[in-house]
C-alpha cells in the first residue's frame, strides 16, 4: 500500500513539475495563488477540528507556506512597472504576512480565513483581466495561427455537440463509430507563440 501512495505521489510530482516548468508568468501567478489558497484552507481545518484534536504541526505547516507564499508574490512585484498598484499590492501582501505570523502565533482561524478570502478574490480579479486581456489578443490578431487552430478545433467540437442525436432520435438510428480524438498539428504543436489555455 505504500508502494502505491508513493507512486500516486511521484505522478502528482511529476505532473505539478511539469505544470510549472511549461507555465507563463501568468499562469504561475494563478498557480502561486492556489498554493496560498490550499494552504489556509488545510491550516483552516487544522485549526478547526471540532470533537477532534487540533493538529498544530499541520496547521504550523500550512501556515508557513502560505507566509512563503505571500513572500514570494511580494518578491516579484515590479514597482517600477506596476507603479501605484505594486505599492497598493505590497502593502495588502504586508499585510497578509502579518496577519498569517499572528496566526501562527496565537493559532487563530479568523485571521487565517481573512487571508484566505483576499487570496481568493486576488487569484478571480486576474483570472478575470487575464481572459479580458486574451480576448483583446484575440480581437487585435484574428491572423494569429495558433488562436485561429484554436477556434477551429472548438468550433468543430461545438459542431459535434450540437449534431449529437437527443436519447429518442438515438433510439431510431444505428450507432455509428466513434471517431477518433481531434490530434494537433504540427503547426499547432510548435514551441513558443502565445501561450493560452485550452
Amino acid at each position: 500500500m505504500a508502494d502505491n501512495t508513493n507512486q500516486s505521489q511521484d505522478a502528482q510530482f511529476s505532473y505539478q513539475a511539469t505544470q510549472i516548468s511549461t507555465a507563463t508568468k501568468e499562469q504561475l501567478l494563478l498557480i502561486t495563488y492556489d498554493i496560498g489558497i490550499k494552504s489556509c484552507r488545510m491550516a483552516e481545518a487544522a485549526l478547526s477540528k471540532e470533537g477532534r484534536d487540533l493538529d498544530y504541526d499541520l496547521a504550523n505547516r500550512e501556515i508557513l507556506r502560505a507566509q512563503n507564499v505571500i513572500r514570494e508574490l511580494m518578491v516579484t512585484l515590479n514597482k517600477e512597472k506596476g507603479g501605484e498598484m505594486a505599492t497598493a499590492l505590497m502593502s495588502l501582501y504586508d499585510y497578509m504576512y502579518q496577519l498569517l505570523v499572528e496566526a501562527n502565533i496565537k493559532k487563530e482561524v479568523k485571521n487565517i480565513k481573512t487571508v484566505l478570502s483576499m487570496l481568493e478574490e486576488l487569484k478571480e480579479t486576474w483570472e478575470a483581466a487575464l481572459v479580458k486581456l486574451l480576448k483583446e489578443y484575440q480581437e487585435a490578431h484574428p491572423e494569429d495561427a495558433d488562436l485561429k487552430a484554436i477556434k477551429d478545433i472548438k468550433s468543430l467540437s461545438d459542431t459535434q455537440n450540437k449534431a449529437a442525436p437527443t436519447q429518442q432520435a438515438k433510439n431510431q438510428q444505428p450507432a455509428s463509430p466513434a471517431k477518433p480524438p481531434i490530434q494537433p498539428t504540427p503547426e499547432q504543436k510548435k514551441p513558443g507563440g502565445f501561450n493560452r489555455a485550452v
